[in-house]
């Protein structure tokens, strides 16, 4: 039987327990509890990724009462609870995605350069987004530096907007064709990496200068979507700002309980629910595979808040030193209440 002592000391998010009020309080100082960390659908317990949250139901030493409704009424792949083993089946039906045609889309990519890359002068409601992914083939003596051969960006709607191979600006030595399907040959009369370099960051900009995507507000510019993308637009040598840049390799909630990055490969299987990068690798397959996690992650439905970032000025005295007697006679829903998230939530691209 938990003593009122502690359970006034119990986190209202995570359920840690502390012996000390002064000690919740230092906790909720640094842990970021907010509504958009990833809550079990039973008992209402933040995690701080999908990872730890699949534990808390399904792994090792999981809560036995919320294993138990999961087992039931639990979707496998987005975590939800749902009202019935009816509804969980719908609902896993339309959850559970399927593979792009890699047939079609190899023999389409193959066909060479396509360009569809336009700068739309703000006429489109809203920022759009776009996935881009490369393909890289080994320069340097033993063929570890990697230099981008081959890049792909797709449109919200899944359609190809740009593919072309991509002449290195130095000698390959190892072009990996057991996962790049690159040749010699493909490389031959390709688009100089000074060229592709030029389109795809005048596209990504869509006619605003840096400085105006810089701010909060990034005008026409287009948000980007990736898996490990400061590696591909450094290859590209493209530069581009965080604030548009939207990675799947980077965002908390998809990360591992150890908060490193999961592989697309494994992402797309655990959340969407189909295999990819078996055998010769499609970066139009990537770039599918990026956009409909980031779609499903902005689709999520999080209470509205007027001032969602623990950065915005509004909060940054939330938790602040000067206040810790006033802090300490809050209860724990209260505490929870004002704290606000240390990173930006894609749910609220949507707004």
């Amino acid at each position: 039987m938990e003593s009122s002592d502690s359970m006034r000391n119990k986190c209202a998010a995570c359920f840690r327990q502390f012996i000390r009020m002064e000690h919740l309080v230092d906790h909720m100082r640094t842990a970021y509890h907010s509504v958009h960390e990833p809550t079990c659908g039973v008992c209402q317990k933040h995690c701080r990724s999908l990872e730890s949250l699949r534990e808390h139901l399904i792994g090792p030493l999981p809560k036995q009462e919320c294993k138990n409704l999961f087992n039931i009424r639990g979707c496998k792949f987005c975590l939800a609870i749902l009202d019935s083993p009816y509804a969980l089946r719908i609902h896993q039906d339309r959850c559970q995605l399927s593979g792009v045609n890699y047939g079609i889309t190899a023999r389409l990519a193959n066909l060479g350069l396509r360009d569809s890359l336009t700068i739309d002068n703000g006429f489109s409601r809203g920022p759009q987004v776009v996935a881009l992914a490369c393909k890289m083939v080994g320069a340097g003596s033993d063929g570890s530096l990697d230099l981008c051969a081959r890049v792909c960006i797709i449109d919200e709607n899944e359609k190809l907007i740009y593919h072309t191979y991509v002449k290195p600006p130095i000698p390959v030595t190892n072009y990996r064709y057991e996962t790049t399907g690159i040749r010699p040959e493909y490389l031959r009369d390709a688009t100089p990496l000074r060229q592709v370099q030029r389109r795809i960051q005048d596209f990504l900009c869509n006619g605003e200068p840096m400085w105006k995507i810089r701010s909060p507000k990034g005008g026409k510019a287009r948000i980007l979507v990736g898996h490990g993308l400061d590696h591909d637009l450094d290859r590209l040598q493209v530069e581009y700002p965080a604030l548009m840049i939207r990675d799947t390799a980077k965002y908390p909630p998809l990360m591992k309980t150890s908060k490193l990055s999961n592989s697309l490969k494994y992402l797309t299987q655990a959340y969407l629910g189909y295999d990819i990068q078996t055998g010769i690798q499609d970066p139009y397959e990537d770039c599918v595979a990026t956009m409909r996690l980031y779609v499903r992650m902005r689709n999520q439905a999080h209470r509205r808040e007027n001032y969602p970032l623990a950065s915005d000025p509004q909060n940054r005295n939330n938790f602040a030193s000067w206040r810790q007697s006033e802090l300490e006679r809050m209860s724990p829903e209260e505490m929870l209440a004002a704290s606000r998230s240390d990173y930006y939530c894609w749910c609220l691209d949507s707004e």
